[in-house]
């Protein structure tokens, strides 16, 4: 399959370009994992789902992926709450990790090649910042190090932020002892009752900023293809990652840097800072997991998302529908054993019409990964899948024909799982999912109802059935072999 034609937003270049790794087919990709003090929220689960979905993208491309996605198990926030749950932050940081790894098989979100944890690699940590004082980029003050930002001319090329104009962020505490206040922790001195590590500047903790840059370096190499994570992220995070990294190494850090637009609510950012979070597990109790993956995955990933329950019901029935043609395709392949009875000029069309959905879902894709457009696709295949069955209904089916249904089938359920929807899935919320027959059932009953009324000339019943079937999207068809129907 070829790879071109991908193109991606780049905030380091502030513009699309196209998608050229440094060694292809190798793809390596970083993207900023959860701080484990609590259960993630349906902003946390954003950037999960829509750079896992990137990650099946590429390989759907056959590019061979090392996908790295960290915990950070060492930071302040961990600290205070196993004070209050008085535990060992991180015995802590272990649970959540845990409950991490649950909410996000939930959502099919695969695990990553490595998912490196800030405790476990204290000691290369600890060879960064010494190799950064070494090179003249930091200095220590009383068993703290800073990075001195003034050093690295190109600092601000992400954020698009002057040195001039940086005042104190998110994550940077102001001290007096810093030669300039956008400098920042690469490591701290340790407090009373903090886990702490041996350095060469004594007891300690690393900063958050220099955790990553080491742990991409570890994992990836000093330059590597992507950089992903949350918008909130550019400054101060991934600018002091990239002032780092490119300092000790003298070579660019990645080449394309991706970054998710925030879900708000009432637009304003939804996090834990805030108050105004829902965490996933609250919201899977009502919606099941494919649902919430589908509903964040229905608008671009770079536009914000405003959380709303109406969408996720919306996004509820958009999954049924898909699912719906899945499951009348397994009942239409189930007919095989005669002869075909379809002309052969609309088996041609149709043949047609699969080649045509999955060059529409790729350039939607190659489109910086425009999920909500590859969903659209996905809705016309859907169609297409629903109107043969109506065709082929009651029919028996040849060999080839059977081959051709097969065919179809594997190409709806692979584009499909590019976006982590499994169409076969059974879900406990989804009851369309755990009763198969239930809508077919129904709507057979419906139109037998309909059948007995219009043979005692109640028109005025047999239409409201009729007219309220179209209202609920589905359109049946008085023919000479009997009642159909289809999808509008």
């Amino acid at each position: 399959m070829s790879k071109e034609g991908l193109r991606v937003f780049n905030t380091l270049t502030g513009q699309k370009e196209a998608f050229l790794p440094l060694e292809p087919p190798l793809v390596r990709m970083y993207a900023c994992g959860p701080t484990t003090y609590n259960f993630i929220h349906l902003g946390n689960a954003r950037p999960l789902v829509v750079f896992d979905t990137v990650r099946r993208y590429l390989e759907y491309l056959g590019y061979e992926v090392t996908y790295i996605q960290n915990f950070t198990d060492v930071d302040d926030k961990i600290i205070q709450r196993a004070q209050e749950e008085e535990m060992p932050p991180l015995e802590l940081a272990e649970k959540y990790i845990e409950e991490y790894f649950a909410d996000a098989d939930a959502l099919n979100v695969r695990r990553a090649t490595v998912h490196p944890r800030v405790s476990q690699n204290m000691e290369e940590i600890i060879v960064f910042v010494d190799g950064l004082v070494r090179k003249g980029y930091a200095y220590i003050v009383d068993g703290d190090v800073f990075f001195a930002v003034s050093k690295f001319k190109e600092y601000g090329k992400l954020s698009k932020r002057s040195l001039d104009d940086l005042q104190a962020g998110a994550r940077i505490d102001v001290d007096e002892r810093k030669r300039h206040p956008g400098d920042f922790a690469l490591w701290k001195k340790a407090k009373p009752g903090e886990p702490s590590w041996a350095s060469p500047w004594g007891q300690g903790r690393p900063g958050w900023h220099i955790e990553c840059s080491t742990m991409s370096t570890k994992y990836l190499g000093p330059s590597f293809d992507i950089h992903a994570g949350g918008l909130d992220l550019i400054f101060p995070h991934h600018e002091n990652e990239i002032a780092q990294s490119e300092a000790l190494h003298d070579a660019p850090m990645a080449k394309y840097w991706l970054h998710n637009g925030f879900i708000t609510i009432k637009q304003e950012k939804m996090s834990k800072s805030r108050g105004n979070f829902f965490l996933l597990r609250e919201i899977t109790k009502k919606y099941s997991s494919q649902v919430v993956r589908f509903y964040l995955l229905s608008t671009h990933y770079r536009s914000p998302l405003d959380f709303d329950e109406e969408k996720l019901e919306v996004a509820g029935k958009g999954l049924d529908r898909l699912k719906t043609a899945y499951r009348l395709l397994q009942e239409t392949k189930g007919q095989a054993g005669g002869q075909g009875q379809v002309a052969a000029e609309a088996w041609s069309k149709f043949a047609e019409d699969l080649f045509a959905f999955e060059q529409r879902f790729r350039e939607a894709m190659n489109d910086d990964f425009n999920t909500a457009l590859a969903l659209a696709v996905l809705f016309d295949f859907a169609r297409v899948l629903n109107s043969l069955h109506s065709a082929l209904l009651g029919r028996a089916i040849d060999t080839q024909e059977g081959v051709l249904l097969r065919k179809a089938e594997a190409k709806y359920v692979e584009l499909a799982r590019v976006l982590g929807l499994e169409l076969g899935k059974t879900d406990s919320l989804d009851d369309s999912a755990s009763e198969p027959q239930l809508v077919t059932g129904l709507l057979e009953l419906l139109i037998k109802v309909r059948q007995e009324a219009r043979s005692r000339r109640d028109y005025a019943t047999a239409d409201l059935i009729r007219d309220e079937l179209k209202n609920l999207g589905l359109v049946l068809e008085d023919t000479s072999q009997g009642v159909r129907w289809k999808y509008l």
